[in-house]
């Protein structure tokens, strides 16, 4: 079916390029387009069919209410094929018309999939479905709504803030899983997580062991190793988990800032007491207060002197504070490990990815 599509999309860029092939006119590769169009539409609407998805029924709900019910049962049974990217290449040709009504259907529910998994930059969906339909001969006719997907507070949109561990109310989520639509609520938190989970990584990158662990406990649910209810058991089980190490940096009394350089200097783990771990905490803060101070100006990565600066305060930083349990080929590693934080970090002149994403943790 892609393919379909694929072909259809070159067929519209030939058209409308600057090279037409002698004696094909643009409207005759249009009329092509459209017919592929109707094939695209025609096999979704056949898969949605055979998946259990009826969307005449949506389509001819009697109210908005019955029509969100009726999208949400379609939902739940398939993942939806968008043709949004095909309809849109033949406008504004009028051609496109006789296929508004079911290209709409099609875009809201593959934008309901796309909102499982919150991005900053996406609002959420669920939109004004009844205008859509009522709206349809027009060729941008529809808005996309925020949706209610935040799990700990019903109603407000999660594209609105990051996830907060801390308020995660297991038993509210067990009970909407129990009585909703359970596939669809096991993708609202895996989506919640998935967005939690990136921006923790992003920030310290001795976390990738919970993303390994969280893709794992995805590809066993898309392997049919897991079924919907033990993957949304590992889910609730996970979020505790990556609760405890959302809350790590204030149990150590670092910033997360600091926690990201005490865990590059700490793990693989090393055998220190703790006076030395209190040490390498030192270490950690000093190195940050040196750096932000004296060594991050503004376009420093672009700057061989600058850049060896740095490596050098990181150098000297860590071999004067750091415990004698670091032997020489440790503390190289350490240093390179640093080094490189630093860099992929902190851009200069107070930029880095640290700024503002306290309020989002």
């Amino acid at each position: 079916m892609f393919r379909d599509l694929q072909r259809a999309l070159a067929i519209y860029g030939s058209a409308s390029g600057g090279a037409v092939a002698p004696g094909e006119l643009p409207v005759q590769a249009k009329t092509a387009l459209v017919a592929q169009l109707g094939q695209a539409i025609g096999a979704a609407t056949a898969h949605c069919i055979g998946m259990g998805a009826d969307l005449a029924a949506i389509r001819d709900a009697p109210d908005e209410f019955h029509r969100i019910a009726r999208l949400d049962d379609a939902f739940e049974a398939l993942i939806a094929n968008d043709v949004a990217r095909l309809y849109s290449a033949i406008l504004p040709d009028p051609m496109a018309n006789q296929y508004n009504a079911q290209r709409a259907l099609f875009a809201v529910l593959a934008d309901k999939i796309r909102s499982l998994t919150p991005d900053p930059d996406i609002s959420g969906v669920m939109g004004e479905v009844t205008d859509l339909l009522d709206e349809s001969i027009k060729p941008n006719g529809y808005v996309i709504r925020a949706a209610a997907v935040n799990v700990q507070e019903p109603g407000a949109p999660l594209a609105d803030h990051m996830l907060d561990l801390s308020k995660l109310d297991i038993d509210a989520l067990q009970k909407r899983f129990a009585e909703g639509r359970k596939r669809i609520e096991a993708e609202k938190l895996r989506g919640a997580l998935n967005a939690k989970l990136t921006r923790m990584v992003r920030l310290n990158r001795s976390r990738m062991d919970y993303l390994r662990q969280f893709q794992a406990m995805i590809d066993d649910y898309n392997a049919g190793a897991a079924d919907v209810d033990t993957f949304f058991i590992n889910l609730i089980a996970f979020a505790q988990g990556l609760s405890a190490e959302d809350k790590r940096a204030i149990a150590e009394n670092l910033t997360e800032e600091e926690l990201a350089i005490f865990d590059l200097l700490t793990k693989p783990a090393v055998e220190l007491t703790k006076q030395e771990l209190d040490a390498v905490k030192k270490v950690a803060r000093d190195l940050l207060h040196a750096l932000k101070v004296e060594k991050l100006a503004l376009d420093w990565r672009k700057r061989q002197q600058a850049r060896a600066a740095v490596r050098l305060a990181i150098e000297d930083t860590l071999d004067r504070g750091l415990p004698n349990a670091y032997l020489p080929e440790m503390f190289r590693q350490k240093c390179e490990a640093v080094y490189l934080h630093v860099y992929d970090s902190y851009y200069g002149a107070g930029r880095s990815a640290y700024a503002g994403a306290y309020a989002a943790l």
